[in-house]
Parts: structure tokens; sequence; C-alpha cells
């Protein structure tokens, strides 16, 4: 295998940015998806909405802007967008399972071709204890994106035929973003959009536990020289 590009937690959120349209309402999961916030097309117009109650969020707080009492799901101190409204739990997942969020951008331990997710584990250290909002995030939402790494670090394969941890949510999940392609789900096949710059489709079929199929138009992710992640 010839050495290849492969994408840092940021790059991955900014191609999940790129992706997202104009006028979209969006909730960013705990974790890497927090991060897209930062990189959203300053041009469009998107809503981001917080688990823990926050419409109308902005990016990450700096400096003299950090209120440790305004926080994002994963407990990063977070600004407020003109217009923006705070509730408390039960209207925040009223919004989540009413299906008023066009697009739910959550993390992933594994997901297999007909759209299932895996997402939540209780047998390792550092995992979570819960599941909190993730099957609400993961059923309401018109459309989800997922962000991880392409296999865990011993190598392990994370796009599988079938998930073996429990499931998050069945048939639910769009396209899935790692540190080395863009892979879209549909009609129980996982087709790669995009591959990073240096790396064959063979190559990445050996790292993943599931039948891969090209785009007809296919995009090479390469980097410019500021470190952002373009498709050519």
């Amino acid at each position: 295998m010839t050495k290849s590009l492969t994408l840092n937690r940021h790059q991955i959120a900014q191609l999940v940015a790129q992706d997202i349209p104009d006028g979209s309402t969006v909730n960013l999961g705990i974790g890497m998806p927090t991060l897209v916030a930062d990189y959203l097309p300053p041009d469009r117009e998107i809503l981001m909405h917080s688990e823990n109650g926050i419409l109308g969020m902005g990016p990450k707080a700096q400096d003299d802007d950090i209120d440790p009492d305004l926080i994002n799901a994963s407990r990063v101190p977070v600004t407020l967008l003109p217009g923006a409204s705070i509730t408390e739990h039960t209207i925040s997942f009223a919004m989540m399972r009413g299906g008023h969020l066009d697009y739910s951008v959550l993390g992933g331990f594994q997901v297999a071709p007909n759209g299932d997710l895996a997402n939540w584990i209780t047998d390792a250290p550092d995992a979570i204890p819960a599941i909190g909002g993730a099957m609400d995030l993961a059923i309401g939402a018109k459309h989800v994106f997922v962000t991880m790494d392409h296999t865990t670090k011993q190598g392990e394969h994370r796009l599988l035929e079938k998930c073996s941890y429990p499931l998050t949510g069945m048939g639910v999940v769009d396209t899935v973003y790692t540190n080395l392609a863009i892979v879209d789900v549909h009609e129980g096949k996982f087709t790669v959009r995009a591959i990073v710059d240096g790396l064959a489709l063979d190559d990445l079929q050996k790292l993943t536990g599931a039948a891969l199929y090209a785009s007809p138009d296919i995009k090479t992710i390469s980097l410019t020289q500021e470190g952002v992640p373009t498709l050519v």
C-alpha cells in the first residue's frame, strides 16, 4: 500500500461542513461532530441545534466570550448567534423527535451498507455509559452524517457488512466521513464519493469489511497549503 494522505478530526469536520446546504437546521453530536460548527461556510445561513437545549448555536467560544454556563453537548463553551434561544430538555428533544432537524451529525463505531449505525458501547474504559439522545437524533433527523476513523486503532474494520455492536438506529445513515474517504450509503451499498490523495480504491477495500463501489464521478481529497481539504 502506498503512503497516502490521512485526514485529522478537524479536516473531517471541514468536509462535513462543506456538504451542509444553506437553510438547514442541524444537530451536532458529541465529540468530532461538534467541530463542524467552527467550519460552516460564512455565506450560508445554517441553524445549529444542540441536544442540551440551544437553538441558534454559534462557533466555539474564545477568550472573553467563554461562559462556563453556555456549553454544547460535548461540554465545550460555545457562542450564540443573534436570535438564538435556550430551552429545557423536553422541548429540545421534541425538536429532535418531531422531524424538525434536516441533518444530524453523529460519531460512529460501526456502519453497515444498509444504513445501520452503532455509535455506543458500554464495555470500553472510556465509553460513555449511556446512549443519550443518539437514537432520537438518528431517527428524527431527515439526513444522518457519521464521522469516524475508517478503522480502529488496532486496524479492525468499522464499515462492516453487519454491525456487531448494539444498534443506535436501523437504516438511518446517509453518508460516512472518515479519515480516508467520503462514503455514501444508498440502496444497500457503500459508494465511495471521494478518497484521499495517494490511496487506491483497492487499498481502501482492504481496510473495509464490506464491498465498496466507486461513484461514477469519484473525487480525490487533497489539501490546500493551509491544510483545508478540497475535492478535485
